[in-house]
């Protein structure tokens, strides 16, 4: 019984990352997660109480999938510089990634604040991994740094899912030069 409720919530939460990724939080409904997993409506409250639990949850399987492939692209580089780099185009390449997706869609709906907290600590715990990068360069607020370079790695990541007139690899080298170099040319 307890390995059939799990596989139904992993079909639940499968079919929030697709109706996330073809169509933003407004896809996101019961009845069509219920359509999509073949399950009743009222079958899908017996998992999760609301929206904001879907995504909760989501958060909580998917994120740390996702920032364990960033720290890994980290741990691959031998410099400070290395680390940076590979922090920022690790977070693009995961733009077309069902996952990442699903997180994008998340953060710009409406949530309760459990659901905002959840995101929030995840989030900090991906700019925690690049703070001690930005220390060894030399940066005398890391933490804020690192803030700050998240911030551009979000902007990015918005105008490849907005499908900008640039090519993603030009995104990714702009955003790269500006995360190591600042506005200057």
């Amino acid at each position: 019984m307890a390995e059939h409720r799990s596989m139904q919530r992993a079909a639940l939460l499968d079919a929030a990352r697709s109706l996330l990724s073809e169509g933003g939080t407004e896809a996101l409904t019961f009845p069509a997660l219920a359509q999509r997993t073949g399950l009743a409506r009222s079958s899908v409250y017996e998992y999760f109480r609301s929206r904001a639990a879907v995504v909760e949850e989501l958060c909580a399987v998917d994120f740390p999938v996702w920032a364990a492939e960033v720290e890994a692209a980290m741990a691959a580089a031998d410099t400070a510089e290395g680390k940076i780099e590979a922090y920022v185009r690790k977070q693009l390449e995961l733009v077309g990634d069902r996952r990442h997706r699903a997180v994008v869609a998340i953060s710009a709906s409406e949530l309760d604040a459990g659901a905002r907290e959840k995101i929030r600590a995840a989030h900090g715990g991906l700019i925690s991994m690049i703070v001690e990068a930005l220390a060894d360069l030399g940066h005398r607020e890391p933490r804020l740094a690192a803030m700050l370079l998240q911030g551009l790695v979000d902007t990015a990541v918005r105008r490849l899912e907005l499908g900008a007139a640039e090519n993603p690899d030009v995104i990714a080298d702009a955003a790269v030069s500006m995360a190591l170099r600042g506005v200057s040319a």
